[in-house]
């Protein structure tokens, strides 16, 4: 990641304020020693990866207990500081933008998609994944995010002992589970619970929306999505021999099945215009 030589405040305490003019000593008279109270202090980016790589280094070795204390202070405050100054937080929630890419696991040729998306839910990104590939949505799903299961409660409690063994989707934003940092983080995606199709969701990074564009957005893939009941990855896989070949004694039965399947067509072009008109509100379906 690229720094950029924003200045961002912080507030130290005099005793903080000595340690970093102790690492750092050309930074002795910007950080005001002569002040005993807590006073708000302003520092470059440069600035603040210096002062924590000091501090981070100086914690092995600290001349006292209370010095070990204020280093690592020091190092919360500046850690959250860059995460706002170089982070998600250094993009205004209005204008910021998520990217994504997103693969089937164990397709071969490889079945994914890379869409653009604005602040939302787990839920929301649910939907999104759901039209992105054309999937019809008429199974459950979950995401597993750092060892938890995310889902509607209201839709997963049964197998569960009770609610808060669940991280509410339709509650939690994507803010709420990527790194602060921006770096690239992945969890998975796990649609239909019988066909059990697994998605690898790579997190790739925040991006400042441009003016005048509408999202979401599918910016690239490949492949068209499995149908709907195949059995997985290996009934697809015999669902797509079974069509290519007629003297297969299950290739009338596929035609009438679902007719002419293409499995290397993918439009992005029609595949934001999916996104964007959503999931059918089955919740006031009569």
């Amino acid at each position: 990641m690229t720094i950029t030589q924003s200045n961002r405040s912080v507030v130290l305490s005099i005793a903080q304020r000595k340690v970093i003019a102790d690492l750092i000593p050309r930074l002795a008279t910007p950080l005001a020693l002569d002040h005993k109270n807590a006073k708000t202090i302003s520092f470059t980016t440069s600035e603040l990866v210096a002062i924590r790589e000091k501090s981070v280094d100086a914690l092995a070795k600290p001349s006292s207990g209370m010095v070990r204390n204020s280093l690592r202070l020091v190092t919360e405050i500046v850690d959250k500081a860059l995460e706002d100054s170089q982070g998600i937080g250094s993009l205004p929630v209005a204008e910021r933008l998520y990217q994504f890419k997103i693969t089937i696991s164990e397709s071969n040729p490889v079945i994914w998609r890379r869409i653009q998306v604005k602040r939302c839910t787990l839920d929301k990104l649910h939907e999104h994944i759901q039209t992105v590939f054309g999937w019809e949505n008429s199974h459950l799903h979950q995401f597993e995010i750092d060892g938890e299961i995310c889902g509607d409660p209201a839709l997963l409690l049964e197998g569960f002992e009770d609610e808060e063994e669940i991280v509410d989707s339709t509650v939690t934003s994507i803010d709420d589970v990527i790194p602060k940092s921006g770096k690239r983080f992945q969890f998975k995606y796990l649609y239909d619970f019988g066909d059990s199709w697994e998605h690898e969701v790579l997190f790739e990074g925040c991006l400042r929306a441009e003016k005048g564009q509408r999202y979401p957005l599918c910016l690239e893939g490949a492949r068209a999505c499995p149908a709907e009941d195949v059995g997985g990855i290996s009934g697809y896989v015999d669902y797509l021999e079974a069509l290519a070949d007629h003297s297969h004694e299950q290739h009338e039965e596929m035609m009438d099945w679902r007719g002419p399947f293409d499995p290397e067509l993918f439009h992005p072009e029609l595949t934001t215009r999916r996104m964007r008109r959503g999931l059918p509100d089955w919740r006031n379906e009569e």
